[in-house]
């Protein structure tokens, strides 16, 4: 058995690092839930929000969760934008043209990223990057708690903009019957390009909530994008609780596969509990059939 003192700082950390697997793929799960798009670029627009924090840092001295009053409405600038132009008019055409639209994106912000800023890692240090807190007998670092939290509250606020303002109403609506939304006068082109717009700044304020406790180079975003797509997948698509709860699970299993089997094998257990859920639920666990 387990020894406890090992077990629940384990648990513990596990379930920040889900917190935040979760708030990236917030914004996948919205982008699906609404246009209907599976965002190949994801990955590299979260790697372009890390920069951003980077360079905010490293040019005028900001510090990461001060930079969150400047990426995430960048990073919302840019989503809309990209709506707007490039995927808009790519939706118009056939489903495989907006895939490909996606992950022709990404490879241009990689290939883009590794020309201008090389592969060199980079990290931002901070006078809080190395203070823990204790909870439960665990040792936390202080920003990864800061992360949960900040991950916690910016899914609240998330849920909170999509149930109680005219904006998250017309995108839900958006989201079960585009026809009928039509009808009501929603204007769909500008409600779709703040939907994108919203999900790609989900991935701003992750960028500020990691900085501070990760690294960036031009291939950070593959492993998110991968843990992304599983998360929205095991919760269902286009679910945020579902989100929530299966960035959790993902966080938690992580931390329990590297426990128990090492860290190598520690992805192991994702994908072995991911496969095993959607046998039994193929729609994922709080998804629908369409």
């Amino acid at each position: 058995m387990v020894d406890p003192v090992i077990l629940i700082p384990s648990l513990i950390n596990g379930l920040t690092t889900g917190a935040l697997y979760a708030l990236v793929a917030l914004g996948l799960t919205l982008i699906y839930g609404v246009l209907h798009i599976i965002n190949f670029a994801h990955g590299a627009l979260l790697m372009l929000a890390l920069f951003g924090v980077f360079f905010l840092n490293q040019i005028f001295g900001i510090d990461p969760y001060w930079a969150l009053l400047i990426v995430p409405p960048a990073m919302f600038v840019i989503g809309y934008g990209l709506q707007r132009g490039i995927i808009g008019k790519a939706s118009h055409g056939r489903d495989e043209n907006i895939l490909l639209v996606t992950l022709g994106l990404s490879i241009i912000i990689e290939n883009m990223s590794l020309y201008f800023f090389r592969s060199d890692t980079r990290t931002v240090d901070t006078p809080y990057s190395f203070e823990v807190v204790e909870f439960a007998g665990a040792f936390l670092p202080l920003p990864k708690v800061i992360a949960f939290f900040g991950a916690l509250i910016t899914a609240g606020l998330l849920w909170a903009f999509m149930s109680r303002t005219d904006l998250g109403r017309a995108i839900r609506a958006l989201a079960k019957e585009r026809k009928g939304a039509r009808l009501v006068g929603i204007n769909v082109d500008h409600v779709f390009a703040m939907s994108f717009g919203i999900g790609i700044a989900c991935l701003g304020v992750a960028a500020c909530l990691l900085m501070p406790s990760y690294y960036v180079n031009p291939q950070v975003g593959y492993g998110f994008v991968l843990i992304a797509f599983t998360t929205v997948v095991l919760g269902g698509m286009g679910s945020f609780v579902g989100a929530m709860i299966g960035g959790l699970i993902i966080g938690v299993v992580e931390a329990m596969g590297g426990l128990f089997l090492g860290d190598s094998l520690g992805q192991f257990g994702i994908f072995a509990i991911f496969i095993l859920i959607l046998l039994f639920r193929p729609t994922g666990l709080l998804g629908h059939k369409a």
